[in-house]
């Protein structure tokens, strides 16, 4: 058995029998030995795709995505989804060619340090200098990627490693499952500190106005159902991450939206009025806390999290317990329900019921019956089309709020988009590992023109491999987001926003053979993907919404509570209950610094 062989045979061992990759001369002998193997290979039409679409498998499917690219350029090209994966803890495993081991660090022809340009957006690296440590390497990959708190680990291999035969011992063996690579000092920490919850669980009883901040982390360690526990138990409103989405059903009375810069409004001042910030799996990003001095200034904060480095770095907390989300919780549950429930209840009540009546004083409108189309005309038209079992992509940009604000995610994996790294271009590929892993879910990737550009090739590959998803292209014509800012904060000085001349999307589609269809009026979203479901074919929908509509935003620098601008209020219902404060119920036009 050679090197090459050993890797399919070890990574379908693992289960992986479908890697997305792009072939090139340092991986030649993996590619020769793919063609008669059982793996399933998707070749997309560059390799950022296929680090996108492995990594929309794995969050799609909670299983680890791999990629395949060639040397310098090839494996530079999977660097920005390699970095994605690993800000949004993603599970991916990515194998690189590499140079033969005689010409490593002589400047060879596609030769670059893989190794070094991987370090900080890796969990880990390998590159094999003997093909017999190859299964053992492939078996520990998986193991770093999945455990823990998940992320990206890089396999980069020297294209003679790939030829070179495999010790007979090893490769007689009849599977791999056993070997594996030392790796000292790994040891996630799972169970959390008895003391640390007991304390927490003594802070939860006495607080009166406890709140839930849930993020990826809650979906990564399937403890949805034990979240939904605990709010019911503790009586507290769950707000989440953009990560977190999914992990609390979205049409609970206690779920108060995502919060943050991009955040609902209700969610961000029922934080700020809370005593008690339960934070689960998240890791208090920037774009979440807003100003660090003005986020949680009246609450004790309790953070939960796998990685003991993300407690503490942006937010003071009063409580750390390290360990994973679902032991956590059950602990959490199992403490709290051993103490005077009726009194914690009696604590809580009154703020749980007046946080449920200041949403519904904060829901937005999402019915508008003009044109060009509003953006959240079109997010509920994609919600009435789909069921809760779909899965819905994103890319990034003002779609990417929409989407995240007026589609209701019921269930954990079923909402996928780039947080961390706010990577363009990631709906649609992510898209395609979505649908692979998950054949019988329907998948729709909500995509801007600008993001949809950069890797819109791959519709070759959606129309190769039969993978029917929908495609619902927001067309504005502008780098909405951006175009956004600089009307906010740069006084319209409207420096290259404008796409200008952008193709036919129809045009375009049509001629990789993939099916297209314009929309510009009310009810033809919600009509164009019932039917595309019934059709079973991928198709693009170019939507033409209205470029000068804008989202709510907390300015940069600002608290969370400094909203700029508002959304239109479904129902007409005024004034703000209980101990929310009502100084930020009207906050239209407000900019930094007035």
């Amino acid at each position: 058995m050679k090197g090459g062989e050993a890797i399919i045979k070890a990574l379908i061992e693992q289960g992986a029998d479908t890697v997305f990759g792009y072939p090139g001369g340092q991986v030649l002998p993996l590619y020769d030995m793919i063609y008669n193997s059982d793996l399933n290979h998707v070749l997309v039409r560059h390799e950022q795709s296929a680090s996108h679409a492995a990594d929309g498998f794995a969050r799609a499917s909670g299983k680890v995505g791999v990629c395949i690219a060639t040397s310098g350029p090839g494996a530079t090209n999977l660097v920005t989804g390699i970095a994605t994966a690993y800000m949004d803890s993603s599970p991916v495993v990515a194998i690189t060619g590499q140079v033969p081991t005689h010409l490593i660090g002589n400047d060879a022809f596609q030769e670059v340090d893989m190794l070094g340009i991987a370090m900080p957006i890796t969990k880990h690296s390998f590159q094999p200098k003997n093909s017999t440590d190859i299964p053992a390497i492939i078996n520990s990959s998986f193991e770093i990627a999945k455990s823990g708190r998940p992320g990206p680990v890089v396999i980069d291999v020297p294209k003679n490693v790939q030829e070179q035969d495999l010790d007979e011992d090893i490769s007689n063996l009849d599977n791999f499952s056993k070997l594996s690579f030392n790796t000292p000092g790994y040891n996630p920490t799972i169970k959390g500190n008895p003391r640390q919850v007991k304390k927490a669980s003594k802070i939860i009883a006495k607080s009166s106005k406890p709140i839930i901040l849930a993020g990826g982390g809650v979906i990564i360690s399937e403890a949805s159902k034990e979240l939904k526990e605990f709010s019911e138990l503790i009586q507290a409103p769950v707000t989440t991450t953009l990560l977190g989405k999914g992990s609390f059903p979205e049409d609970s009375d206690a779920y108060l939206g995502m919060l943050g810069m991009h955040g609902r409004k209700v969610a961000n001042l029922s934080l700020d009025e809370s005593d008690c910030l339960i934070a689960i799996g998240c890791r208090f990003s920037d774009r979440t806390t807003g100003n660090i001095a003005d986020f949680a200034r009246n609450s004790k904060v309790i953070h939960i999290d796998i990685d003991p480095a993300e407690i503490g770095k942006n937010v003071e907390v009063d409580v750390p317990i390290v360990g994973d989300a679902k032991n956590i919780l059950n602990s959490l549950i199992t403490n709290i329900k051993s103490l005077n429930l009726k009194k914690i209840n009696e604590n809580s009540t009154e703020w749980y019921n007046d946080t449920l009546m200041f949403k519904k004083s904060c829901i937005p409108r999402v019915t508008y019956n003009e044109t060009p189309l509003k953006p959240q005309q079109v997010i509920k038209e994609i919600s009435n089309a789909l069921d809760n079992d779909s899965i819905i992509t994103t890319d990034v940009g003002q779609h990417q709020m929409w989407a995240a604000h007026f589609f209701n995610t019921m269930k954990p994996r079923k909402f996928i988009s780039s947080g961390g790294l706010g990577t363009m271009g990631f709906g649609f590929p992510s898209a395609i590992g979505a649908k692979v892993a998950m054949p019988k879910n329907d998948v729709l990737a909500v995509t801007g023109d600008g993001g949809f550009l950069m890797v819109c090739q791959d519709l070759a590959t959606v129309k190769d491999y039969d993978i029917p998803i929908i495609i619902c292209l927001f067309n504005n014509r502008k780098l909405g987001m951006v175009y956004q800012w600089q009307n906010l904060f740069y006084e319209n000085r409207l420096s290259h926003t404008d796409l200008g001349q952008t193709p036919d999307f129809l045009k375009l589609s049509e001629s990789f053979g993939v099916n297209a269809e314009r929309i510009t009026k009310v009810g033809e979203t919600e009509k164009a993907i019932k039917a595309a479901k019934k059709d079973g074919e991928a198709i693009l929908l170019d939507i033409v919404i209205d470029k000068d509509e804008e989202l709510p935003m907390v300015p940069p620098g600002c608290g969370i509570t400094d909203i700029l601008g508002e959304y239109k209020i479904e129902n007409d219902i005024t004034g703000i209950s209980g101990g929310h404060s009502d100084t930020n119920d009207t906050i239209a036009n407000k900019k930094d610094g007035d």
